[in-house]
């Protein structure tokens, strides 16, 4: 693979490890402190499922004003720690979210000195995340921004013995996930996944999303950088009432964007549709909504320049 067949990065990143709830989290950083000020404070990005904190390079380039940009992967993902667990949650995103902000910007000796609140963004599950957060700790978020995070379809109790039983037997199971032959293969994959990724942004995607690792006697292969147990679900279920009740305490201005192309019918069938997740962003303040196009689920990859200027007009 040639140097012209690689995305060319604008603005570089650095990476640093702050230890997070026992974790070791890899935190990477665009721009540095004194971009930051009350009315532009630093912006943290998190990722979604199966994705890294690399993953928003492509916005970072197209935003039209430098800013102070940060995002970590989240445990299990990325360069991060993964725990001594068979299962993850999202309590446990909320925690490290949590201790991940007071060590960056608010406790006695933060990273980065942070008096103000700061901008939040999140993508798919971290779209998720950064909505509870929103309104858990709603002073400490100046403008939230969800990305494609639309949440899970409504649940009833007589569904939990199930979706216990399923849970137990998954433990029973080793959680696999396939390695690749090559970096060409894994952005192969990226691109069979989401056909509207360039070529040169999955093969920059690639070299973050995976890793060289060497078998006794045989060729190289390259595994995904995330914890297969990330493969197996909860035991719990998803308490659509009490999600809603905390995203009712969020006091931030919210700006909703989402693909075009995402069809929701391929996660839940017609157990839950965009429009009823539509309905239960009604119980939010105040919500500015764009749609993207041409993009789908990964509509950072997709529209990375579009979506730069409407944070640019939103963060502003």
């Amino acid at each position: 693979m040639s140097s012209s067949d690689v995305y060319a990065v604008k603005r570089p990143s650095r990476s640093h490890f702050i230890t997070v709830r026992g974790l070791r989290h890899h935190v990477l950083e665009w721009g540095d402190v004194s971009m930051a000020t009350i009315e532009r404070p630093p912006i943290l990005m998190q990722h979604g499922w199966m994705d890294v904190a690399a993953s928003f390079q492509f916005v970072v380039d197209a935003l039209p004003t430098d800013r102070h940009v940060l995002a970590f992967d989240w445990r299990g993902f990325g360069l991060t720690d993964a725990p001594a667990a068979d299962t993850y949650w999202m309590p446990d995103y909320l925690g490290d979210l949590d201790h991940a902000l007071d060590a960056l910007f608010f406790n006695e000796a933060p990273l980065f000195p942070q008096s103000t609140p700061i901008d939040l963004l999140g993508h798919s599950m971290g779209g998720n995340a950064v909505m509870l957060y929103g309104g858990l700790r709603p002073q400490r978020i100046r403008r939230l921004i969800n990305l494609e995070g639309f949440g899970m379809p409504a649940t009833k109790p007589s569904q939990s013995p199930k979706r216990i039983v399923q849970w137990l037997d998954a433990l029973k199971a080793p959680a696999e996930l396939r390695d690749y032959a090559s970096l060409a293969d894994v952005a192969a994959r990226l691109r069979k996944t989401n056909p509207l990724l360039p070529p040169q942004r999955a093969a920059w995607l690639a070299q973050h999303w995976s890793r060289r690792v060497a078998r006794d006697g045989a060729d190289d292969r390259f595994e995904i950088l995330g914890d297969p147990a990330h493969k197996r679900g909860t035991p719990t279920l998803y308490q659509r009432d009490e999600v809603l009740e905390t995203w009712k305490l969020i006091e931030a201005p919210v700006l909703w964007v989402e693909g075009d192309q995402t069809d929701v019918a391929r996660w839940w069938g017609t157990r839950y549709t965009k429009a009823e997740f539509h309905e239960r962003l009604g119980v939010v303040g105040r919500v500015e909504k764009h749609v993207l196009s041409p993009a789908g689920h990964m509509l950072h990859h997709d529209q990375p320049e579009a979506l730069a200027q409407r944070l640019e007009a939103f963060l502003a």
